[in-house]
């Protein structure tokens, strides 16, 4: 072999240089997200994390992992890459809040054909931001070059959170009552579910440009498709502290209802009026480009409720006040009613959709 015929890891489609450039670029992002309690920096093999165990008689670790999903589509389409890493904390740190975890750190995990260290940047850019709205650490991560398996402009993200909640203080179906009411707290559109579907019907059978501007919105369809999920962890917690909150349920893939199921217990159900709210207008144009059922609609897509929570019924005004002053849109949903068909049910028509 010619020593202008050595194979060569660079050769090969993995570039160390670009990796070393994209680490040094995302640096500054992942300084942003921090806690008291993390040591050291990026770089290391593992990430550290002291747990200060005199703020908790009994701590429970609660974890989570998750992905964004067909949205990476849109962002790869529209060449926009800084959105979705919020979208993936949302996606992790609101599964841990359910229980009543303080979401402590993240972990995220890139998987990239080529490595473009702008790329990755604007990538750990989104995490960075999301981690801070979270009040969560960004403790390191992966980024893993995939040659010849993923196209040289395909990547995917996932992460993984961890979080802590006193045992006396865990939330969950073992404090719902009879007589609870159910708080919606609105969803920021799509969030980061169905969008397999959401893009079949816009992009496939409506053919709608992603750059076109769709009255509807004030915006293009593009900006509509890659707003980022609301996060709720640090709304959620501040409610806990001022309220009396049984549990909270995080409406993602499934829907609403089939969400809240999750944490109601046996003999008793939900019931919840779909004319308490108007659901944004994506969600009308998807059902109407598309021919889109009611059912469909509802087990695929938040429908404009990304996060309810159970609260005592004497709770509810202080609940609604708490959510108010933080700026989320927030009305009371339904209640919680003794039967024998446990789960919960939608009621009644949407106005205007």
């Amino acid at each position: 072999m010619t020593d202008s015929a050595k194979a060569t890891y660079a050769a090969a489609g993995v570039s160390i240089d670009a990796g070393d450039e994209a680490v040094e670029k995302l640096k500054p992002w992942a300084a942003k997200a921090q806690r008291p309690e993390v040591l050291g920096g990026i770089g290391g093999f593992a990430g550290l994390f002291q747990l200060k165990l005199d703020r908790w008689k009994e701590p429970v670790l609660a974890s989570s992992t998750d992905g964004v999903g067909t949205k990476i589509a849109v962002a790869q389409a529209l060449d926009k890459h800084d959105t979705v890493g919020i979208d993936l904390v949302a996606m992790v740190v609101d599964d841990l809040v359910v229980c009543g975890a303080e979401p402590l750190f993240m972990q995220d995990y890139i998987a990239i054909g080529q490595v473009v260290p702008d790329k990755i940047a604007a990538l750990v850019k989104g995490i960075s931001e999301g981690c801070v709205l979270a009040g969560c650490a960004l403790l390191g991560g992966e980024t893993a070059e995939h040659p010849g398996l993923m196209g040289a402009n395909d990547y995917d993200i996932s992460g993984t959170g961890v979080g802590v909640v006193e045992a006396s203080a865990m939330l969950g179906p073992d404090r719902v009552r009879a007589g609870d009411v159910v708080i919606a707290m609105g969803s920021s559109g799509l969030h980061s579910n169905g969008y397999s579907l959401a893009r079949h019907v816009l992009l496939d059978i409506a053919r709608m440009p992603l750059e076109g501007h769709v009255e509807e919105f004030g915006r293009t369809l593009g900006e509509e498709m890659l707003e980022p999920t609301r996060i709720y962890a640090k709304d959620c917690l501040a409610l806990a502290a001022e309220a009396e909150v049984r549990t909270f349920a995080h409406v993602t893939g499934g829907g609403l209802a089939a969400n809240l199921a999750r944490v109601l217990p046996k003999g008793l159900r939900a019931e919840l009026n779909r004319g308490t709210w108007t659901p944004a207008p994506v969600f009308a144009l998807i059902a109407q480009r598309g021919r889109v059922e009611r059912e469909e609609m509802e087990k695929t897509f938040n429908m404009g409720v990304g996060m309810v929570a159970v609260v005592a019924p004497e709770d509810v005004d202080r609940a609604l006040a708490v959510l108010t002053a933080r700026h989320v849109p927030a009305w009371v949903l339904g209640d919680v009613v003794r039967s024998d068909q446990p789960g919960a049910a939608m009621v009644g028509d949407h106005p205007r959709f």
